[in-house]
């Protein structure tokens, strides 16, 4: 007789699912121009992975840099200076909490050097382009992401594309704020990189999880997540 698979085992696939439904009405909406979907599907999107995390056992730390990027994600949908300045450190919290993640593991220092160099280029290119009044602020989260970006590398390859997107999902932020010329649908590029980006994080995190308690060890063991 099969043992009992615990409930927070048989929700993985349906949250997983739900969140997959969410991510397909968001980026449909938003590259249909249809905004009543997009305001009703993003603010779903980071709680149905949360709880996917949730009940795949995911770290507590995983959850609540979800739960930042759900904060972040809701205030950017208005249209405010002080909406963006509160989601961003909403989003940089969550950095917080994926920095904390990773741990102390050395990370690669070529990644380090192409992350610095690339950031120190943009952010001489975009300078210039910016508002005054968000051109600190901006320096200091794109500091802090990059930072998260390189060091999600010591978790793997899902993490470290993760990290890389959700970098480049920024960027193309900032691009717009600085009216450089966009790609068509500059809106749908955004939400598509951060989703993947979020969703790699939180695969990356998830195969570290099992990898370590299938071996007893903290060695990182990348491996396929089952559904």
């Amino acid at each position: 007789m099969s043992a009992p698979v615990p409930s927070r085992d048989r929700l993985a696939r349906p949250l997983f699912l739900a969140f997959l439904v969410a991510t397909a009405i968001d980026l449909a909406g938003v590259l249909a121009d249809i905004p009543l979907a997009h305001l009703v599907a993003k603010p779903l999107l980071m709680p149905l992975l949360a709880a996917y995390a949730v009940a795949r056992r995911g770290p507590r730390l995983l959850v609540a840099a979800l739960l930042f990027g759900w904060g972040g994600d809701t205030l950017l949908l208005a249209d405010q200076d002080i909406a963006f300045l509160l989601g961003m450190g909403s989003f940089a919290l969550g950095h917080v909490c994926y920095l904390r993640l990773f741990g102390r593991a050395r990370g690669s220092v070529s990644a380090a050097v192409g992350y610095a160099v690339v950031l120190t280029g943009f952010l001489v290119l975009i300078w210039s382009d910016l508002p005054a009044d968000l051109r600190i602020p901006l320096t200091g989260y794109s500091l802090l992401l990059t930072a998260m970006a390189w060091r999600a590398g010591v978790l793997g390859r899902y993490a470290a594309v993760g990290g890389a997107l959700f970098l480049l999902s920024d960027a193309l932020i900032a691009t717009g704020i600085a009216d450089w010329p966009q790609l068509p649908a500059p809106d749908f590029w955004v939400m598509l990189t951060y989703i993947a980006a979020q969703y790699l994080l939180t695969t990356g995190v998830l195969a570290h999880r099992a990898g370590s308690a299938a071996d007893g060890t903290g060695a990182y063991r990348e491996r396929r997540i089952a559904i």
